[in-house]
């Protein structure tokens, strides 16, 4: 099984997924609204409590999968939004296909963290962080390409008027997950009590997504854990200065339009406070 996934996950990466792409983003509805991110932002977290508000029922992974399913298995989804809309998950760079959508972010350092740990994990890289970390930001670790390309299209797209795009950052969910789901759900055209909100958060937080897990476990779970730490700038103790150099360099365009401060203007705005 380790050579099967390892085997997969490099071809993945090639040109050869240009056909399924096209196969999977057909059939869509203009009513259907995408939740989209880059993989280790959040999405799942999002996903579960976005199902519960919206069909009215406790969250696992099989009917999440099921009511919120990804691109290419979105044929059956049952229609939660209004006008029969479905939501539908989407890793994928931004395609015209896309007409509504929210945008999930995470601070890449923490995203190339959780991803490396999963890809580990899973046995798909033994490459050192340092490695890994150019790969990341130079040519890509996974099927869904660079972080700073993705986060662009996204954004170009909402820019051109292409998309109808929310924007959400994972660090302002979790901070402030009440009014962060309630933005949604205006955005979804769905009306909800904020006692409901607050029931759908109680009901998947940390540790009763990682029971959930236990109850259905995942088959690209790794390790027997699917469900990250969901830690808000863990990158601080674990990044080294000149590690997060590179990323300044590399990424700190895409970083500034989320808002997001570059390592070195973080550390440029303290040394003025502390002056």
């Amino acid at each position: 099984m380790p050579t099967l996934r390892l085997v997969r996950h490099k071809l993945s990466k090639t040109g050869l997924r240009s056909p399924l792409l096209w196969v999977r983003h057909r059939g869509f509805q203009a009513s259907d609204v995408f939740t989209a991110s880059y993989p280790r932002s959040g999405s799942t977290w999002l996903r579960f409590i976005l199902v519960e508000l919206l069909a009215g029922q406790s969250s696992g992974f099989k009917n999440v999968n099921q009511l919120s399913p990804d691109v290419g298995e979105h044929s059956g989804a049952y229609p939660l939004l209004p006008e029969a809309g479905r939501l539908i998950k989407t890793h994928e760079l931004y395609q015209d296909a896309y007409k509504r959508a929210i945008y999930l972010s995470r601070d890449p350092r923490d995203v190339v963290l959780s991803e490396y740990a999963y890809q580990n994990a899973l046995g798909v890289t033994s490459k050192s962080f340092d490695a890994f970390l150019d790969d990341f930001l130079q040519n890509g670790v996974n099927p869904f390409g660079l972080w700073i390309d993705h986060v662009n299209s996204w954004l170009d797209a909402a820019e051109s008027k292409g998309c109808q795009l929310l924007v959400v950052r994972f660090e302002d969910m979790r901070r402030e997950t009440e009014g962060s789901l309630a933005r949604m759900m205006d955005f979804l055209r769905v009306p909800v009590e904020a006692s409901a909100i607050r029931k759908a958060i109680e009901n998947n937080s940390l540790e009763q997504m990682k029971a959930k897990e236990k109850v259905t476990p995942q088959r690209a779970s790794a390790k027997g854990r699917f469900v990250g730490s969901g830690s808000v700038a863990g990158w601080k103790d674990r990044i080294t200065p000149a590690q997060l150099q590179r990323i300044d360099q590399r990424a700190g365009s895409a970083m500034s339009r989320l808002g997001y401060a570059p390592a070195g203007e973080a550390a440029e705005a303290l040394q003025e406070v502390q002056a």
